[in-house]
């Protein structure tokens, strides 16, 4: 079924199988209780149309009549992020994963080229439930020849690296691939990965990779809040430690700006340069944060912050470091780089204070 669009693309389709497509018109919300109501009568529907239309448009028929009843629907638009840019913000669908992934029951793929669309509409062909497929432009840079045993739910590597993992969804793969050869001067090698599918996330690689790198950096044409990168944070905030995250798309705004995908992509930083760029700084910060111990533990960036807080309030003086009485210090004898001197002391002021020192 088709909102009126995408006649160039679907002709091959109405020619070979007449009775099995529909062109519901401009009416989205109408096509998506039509496809719901076939859905329930056993057969699997395919949405069409493009940016918001398929989805916001229509986000109460997709919540109440697809998702709630596990309706065979699968909802695809072409023109995620800023394909459709010149067209101004109605047609800009930078927000349509974080709704569509709140939505019980619901899968959501993102594919980051022509190999990984066909792989993905295949896999939710067979799903069972609705779907949302989110297509970019068309004539994105393959990034494979072909996928061997592709999954619903699972990212694919790309290769091999070390310090730094790069999770991508999406058309904006190409943009990371050139990110890398604008920075070939860097001390590292970034691991880089795809993520075809964003509900349902890939939790044991996202696990994995925070044991294993320092920073990991997830990049999308998307807002931030609710998107690929807030689900990776979801898997890591359950996690006990982890790598750093640093999150790379649009800062909670709508781009007041008009013009092509590629425009677009560089204004908000999200071009190779400009992920280039965010990537080195991260991995730069990352690094100075991670204070080594003497005995060859490190701590994370947080703690390191704790850390040098309590040395400059303990050289103002203004407090000392306790431990329970017939207690020693762990590691006594020896000099560790411990805040306070020792591991596990507690501040306790001395002295009133009398305004901080130059440290």
């Amino acid at each position: 079924m088709t909102g009126d669009l995408g006649f160039g693309v679907l002709k091959p389709f109405w020619e070979q199988l007449p009775d099995q497509f529909v062109n519901a018109g401009i009416a989205e919300q109408n096509m998506t209780s039509a496809a719901a109501g076939m859905a329930l009568e056993g057969k699997t529907v395919f949405t069409y149309s493009i940016g918001n239309f398929p989805t916001l448009r229509c986000l109460e028929q997709i919540r109440n009549d697809c998702a709630y009843h596990h309706a065979n629907v699968k909802i695809v638009c072409v023109g995620g992020g800023f394909v459709y840019g010149s067209l101004g913000m109605s047609h800009q669908a930078t927000e349509d994963i974080a709704v569509m992934r709140a939505l019980p029951d619901v899968a959501v793929l993102c594919p980051g080229d022509l190999v990984e669309a066909e792989e993905a509409t295949r896999a939710i062909a067979r799903y069972p439930g609705t779907c949302y497929l989110r297509l970019g432009r068309g004539g994105e840079k393959r990034i494979y020849d072909h996928i061997d045993h592709f999954e619903i739910g699972r990212a694919i590597p790309i290769h091999g690296g070390s310090r730094v993992a790069i999770f991508s969804t999406g058309a904006i793969f190409e943009e990371i691939a050139g990110a890398k050869r604008s920075s070939p001067g860097t001390a590292f090698i970034p691991a880089v990965w795809t993520f075809p599918t964003v509900k349902p996330i890939d939790r044991e690689t996202i696990t994995r990779c925070a044991k294993e790198v320092d920073l990991i950096v997830t990049v999308e044409e998307h807002n931030l809040s609710g998107g690929f990168g807030s689900a990776v944070a979801e898997v890591l905030a359950e996690l006990p430690a982890h790598a750093r995250l640093l999150r790379v798309g649009l800062h909670d705004t709508y781009s007041a700006i008009v013009g092509n995908q590629k425009y677009l992509r560089a204004q908000f930083g999200l071009d190779a340069t400009g992920i280039a760029k965010k990537i080195l700084e991260g991995s730069n910060e990352t690094a100075a944060a991670d204070v080594h111990r003497s005995d060859g533990h490190s701590v994370s960036g947080a703690a390191c912050e704790i850390s040098l807080s309590a040395r400059l309030f303990r050289r103002a003086g203004l407090f000392r470091c306790w431990r329970p009485a017939g207690r020693s210090a762990p590691g006594a004898g020896r000099r560790r780089a411990d805040p306070c001197g020792a591991a596990g002391a507690q501040p306790v002021f001395a002295r009133k204070p009398q305004g901080l020192r130059r440290p």
